[in-house]
């Protein structure tokens, strides 16, 4: 890492964001965090960076949550979801830095549209009496998903998104069984990040480093909770997505044509 100092100028704001969208704001922007420090460091570094810290604001919000989760829907979920795990850590090590750039660009920007054009729709409609069956076929496939994303970028929250929002949960159960989805996804990552070597000394340093601005964030996302628009918090949070998943698309691009 040359430049160290410019590198925690950025990181800081990034956990510190990732923390308040997680304590206040449901945690469907941890999607932010690995494209932004990719911006500055090798984006397998920027995963492996951010983990050990995930784990840890995983702890304060599955205690905010506890005994307020569909255990049904998780039985659906996580088989998927470690299967997509599995599949991410078998395929890594396949891939170069250019190659990951390419995939988390395109995650970034894959994200954003389905915030805009289905994410919004789906939570607009979360209170109606219909609400659809659990679906085993469906939450398998979304679970998979999520877990081959959040094992590359911590980007899961979007397909889990497509199978909780339809369900029409209470929203305190909502959010309590995407809490708990990604306090075991996030543990059951540490294995194979460890096999991959991705839990260095040197990245578990910058974690240890960072580690303190995590409960902050959380902390800082309960009280802005009711007192920030969800709406500009996304809108400005999801066109930075925006531009971060475009120039990352760009540079793996120009890195492989290279």
């Amino acid at each position: 890492m040359a430049e160290p100092l410019w590198f925690f100028l950025l990181a800081i704001p990034v956990v510190l964001l990732t923390g308040i969208s997680k304590g206040g704001f449901a945690g469907g922007l941890g999607t932010l965090a690995v494209p932004l420090l990719a911006l500055m460091v090798d984006p397998r570094v920027a995963a492996a960076i951010m983990l050990p810290i995930l784990c840890v604001m995983d702890i304060f919000t599955v205690w905010e949550y506890r005994r307020r989760w569909d255990a049904r829907t998780l039985k659906i979920l996580i088989p998927g979801a470690i299967v997509g795990i599995t599949i991410g850590g078998l395929t890594f090590s396949m891939m170069n830095a250019d190659m990951i750039r390419i995939i988390v660009g395109i995650m970034a920007l894959y994200f954003v549209g389905n915030y805009w054009f289905v994410q919004r729709r789906q939570a607009r409609a979360l209170f109606q009496t219909n609400k659809m069956k659990q679906n085993a076929v469906k939450g398998s496939i979304l679970g998979a998903l999520s877990g081959f994303s959040s094992f590359i970028a911590h980007a899961g929250g979007p397909p889990l998104s497509q199978y909780l929002f339809p369900l029409k949960l209470d929203k305190t159960i909502l959010v309590g069984t995407s809490v708990m989805f990604f306090i075991i996804v996030n543990y059951v990552k540490i294995i194979p990040y460890a096999w991959l070597g991705q839990l260095s000394l040197d990245n578990l340093t910058m974690s240890l480093y960072l580690l303190p601005f995590a409960p902050i964030g959380v902390w800082l996302g309960i009280w802005m909770h009711n007192r920030v628009s969800n709406v500009i918090f996304y809108m400005i949070c999801y066109g930075l997505l925006f531009l971060v998943g475009l120039k990352l698309l760009a540079e793996g691009l120009m890195g492989l044509l290279q």
